[in-house]
């Protein structure tokens, strides 16, 4: 997994493959812990990468590819995902308070002690997400009824 040592080497990456019109890339890297409050990431291919303990406040993410990512202790709060691929990632402690995951494919995560008070889960794909009695939704929310797998924790 390749390491990006900066925040500004990420911001970079994304303006070069804009600028020549091609989908950036940053699959499988080793971005954990960088800060990006509020970048501009839309479209971005983090699929597989290591966001664990990444800041990506009120950042926007829509259409992001993080299928099998680690976003496990995450920052996300209000994000825009929306229409973003988080199938199989890692979100266990992941904020994602307030953000926008409006038809967002969260099928197959693991959202086990994340917080998603607030967050808009309107069309979002949530079949098989696990999550435990440590996750929070908004008051009435029901993940079950989504396709969502409760497992206890000990």
């Amino acid at each position: 997994m390749q390491k990006f040592y900066s925040e500004d080497d990420v911001r970079e990456t994304v303006r070069q493959a804009r600028s020549q019109g091609v989908t950036p890339l940053l699959s499988r890297r080793d971005l954990s812990s960088l800060g990006l409050y509020g970048a501009d990431l839309a479209g971005v291919d983090f699929s597989g990468s290591d966001l664990g303990n990444i800041n990506l406040t009120r950042s926007n993410l829509r259409g992001a590819s993080l299928a099998g990512a680690n976003l496990g202790s995450a920052d996300l709060a209000q994000a825009n995902l929306e229409g973003a691929n988080l199938s199989g990632a890692n979100l266990f402690g992941a904020n994602l308070r307030g953000a926008v995951l409006r038809n967002a494919d969260l099928s197959g995560a693991v959202l086990s002690e994340a917080v998603l008070s607030d967050a808009d889960l309107t069309g979002a794909d949530l079949s098989n997400a696990q999550f435990n009695q440590y996750t929070r939704w908004s008051i009435g929310f029901d993940a079950i009824a989504l396709g969502a797998v409760f497992r206890l924790s000990s």
